[in-house]
């Protein structure tokens, strides 16, 4: 499990400078909750997670509630300082984790407050978004329905793969006829679905993959999101591979399970509109993280959970103990914060807009990344037209594959 970074102090009562409040009113402001409770830890996640047992009464689940229900009045508290006004949410997202481990009427009860706290006029005239992560083994239709009824609208479902040795591999304990079960029932109860894939198992074919793949598509999702594993400092996984009992992941064969992945979810109606994701229409797409993409401000709560506002970036004590302690002291969560520099909010704007279909306006760089981009559109690795025509950077297909070396060149004018 990784360390946090390192960071200035954080004033105990966890307020902001008042030009982080200011500007926070200019971008849509979302809240994250981190539910750090698994059934078992799967070898190569390093999330700050912990399994039943093993954290004890003093970091139960109802104390995580009572704690996670201080940040909000917490949170409300400091946004509104000054006479600000409160600042209305326009997405939710409950990650972890795995947060359906709450029992259904708890995690409502949670989403709930957060509505209750901030407001709900949604984002542009559309109703807010609300997400839970889930595991395919760990929902019902009865609690799925009552999270539908609590506002949750999207539910992501982590089903990795179809292909029990690659479950294995990973860790994770579900069947995978799970899946289909998870996904009939969440659109029982009128959820968009995402279901989360992962590429680059050792021991994965491209049969393997192209497999789990159609599986997938076969459940018709609203959303899809694939991610090529990678092996975490610390994990089990990565222990594993030191030993030379499991092969590193190849970067060659990663490659081509995206390529994969984009030509059959293409043909099946969804397009990709960032570099790991792909939705079947715009309505589809995860607004939460496109927040998170497009420089947006959100509160994260719960044990190690990271937030931004205005330009101020701050991280949670990672323990669930630790975190329910200081709050019921009175006292902020945040172990440490950082201000962003001007170059920083530069280079993120570049590294996460990039990696966007809609693109990075070419009169948003600087004229080093200006001028790095011909030679772009020379390399194959951003679409033509769009650059010309449009004045926009939109990846191509080689790009996406070599999208951190774009960047590099953007921001250093390579």
């Amino acid at each position: 499990m990784p360390q946090l970074p390192d960071g200035e102090p954080v004033p105990t009562d966890g307020s902001l400078p008042a030009t982080a409040l200011d500007a926070m009113a200019a971008n849509p402001f979302s809240a994250y909750l981190h539910v750090p409770f698994c059934r078992v830890r799967c070898g190569y996640c390093d999330f700050n997670t912990y399994t039943p047992g093993e954290l004890g009464d003093a970091a139960s689940v109802p104390n995580y509630v009572r704690a996670v229900e201080r940040e909000i009045a917490l949170a409300r508290e400091v946004l509104t300082r000054g006479g600000r006004a409160m600042p209305p949410l326009t997405t939710v997202f409950v990650g972890g984790g795995t947060p359906t481990m709450l029992a259904a009427p708890m995690l409502a009860g949670l989403v709930g407050r957060l509505l209750e706290a901030f407001g709900t006029p949604g984002e542009h005239g559309r109703p807010i978004e609300i997400t839970t992560e889930a595991n395919p083994d760990s929902v019902t239709p009865e609690g799925l329905e009552i999270l539908a009824q609590a506002g949750v609208s999207r539910i992501s479902i982590g089903m990795q793969s179809a292909v029990p040795h690659v479950l294995a591999t990973l860790d994770r304990t579900h069947d995978p006829t799970a899946v289909g079960r998870a996904v009939r029932w969440a659109k029982d109860a009128g959820l968009q679905v995402s279901l989360d894939l992962i590429y680059g198992t050792p021991g994965e074919s491209l049969a393997d993959w192209e497999h789990s793949l159609r599986t997938a598509l076969e459940q018709e999702p609203d959303h899809v999101s694939a991610y090529a594993l990678i092996v975490e400092d610390g994990t089990r996984l990565a222990t594993q591979v030191r030993r030379g009992e499991l092969p590193a992941p190849d970067p060659d064969d990663a490659a081509d399970s995206y390529e994969l992945a984009d030509a059959l979810l293409r043909a099946s109606g969804l397009r990709w509109y960032e570099v790991s994701n792909w939705a079947r229409s715009d309505t589809a797409r995860c607004r939460h993280n496109l927040g998170y993409w497009t420089g947006g401000s959100w509160w994260g709560f719960g044990p190690g959970a990271h937030s931004h506002v205005g330009g101020v970036r701050w991280w949670n004590v990672k323990h669930p103990r630790a975190y329910a302690d200081r709050l019921a002291s009175g006292t902020t969560p945040a172990a440490a914060r950082e201000i962003l520099t001007p170059d920083e909010v530069y280079d993120e704007t570049v590294l996460l807009g990039v990696r966007l279909a809609d693109g990075l306006p070419i009169d948003a760089l600087r004229p080093e990344g200006r001028g790095a981009v011909a030679a772009l559109i020379a390399d194959g690795l951003v679409q033509h037209e769009a650059a010309l025509r449009d004045r926009r950077l939109v990846l191509s297909m080689r790009g996406r594959l070599l999208a951190d070396a774009v960047v590099r060149r953007l921001v250093l004018g390579l």
